[in-house]
């Protein structure tokens, strides 16, 4: 159960970035409540998760797999340019994601 919270934390992690950028330093009302929200569910998540995951494997894992969608979701909104650098380096973190789970 741990690691169904901890991915959807992860995955809670990609909204909240996202958007905190569309929120324009707070100056725009609905994506800052969806900021609010998701960080929050976000976090508590994490912390759920580390009850029963060690802090470093969580962490990593959730920061991961935050990361990875938060940049393939500017790439599909084409907020940010697609590479063959970037795309081998995002399978290259998720891969060490995987890696983590499979060592834990």
């Amino acid at each position: 159960m741990a690691w169904i919270v901890l991915i959807v934390s992860g995955m809670l992690e990609a909204v909240w970035a996202s958007a905190l950028s569309a929120s324009r330093g707070f100056r725009r009302v609905v994506p800052t409540i969806v900021f609010g929200v998701s960080l929050l569910a976000s976090m508590a998540g994490l912390a759920f998760a580390m009850n029963e995951l060690p802090t470093g494997t969580a962490y990593a894992v959730w920061v991961g797999i935050g990361a990875t969608l938060t940049v393939v979701w500017a790439i599909v909104t084409r907020a940010e340019r697609a590479s063959l650098g970037r795309i081998l380096l995002l399978l290259l973190l998720v891969a060490c994601v995987i890696g983590l789970k499979v060592v834990s």
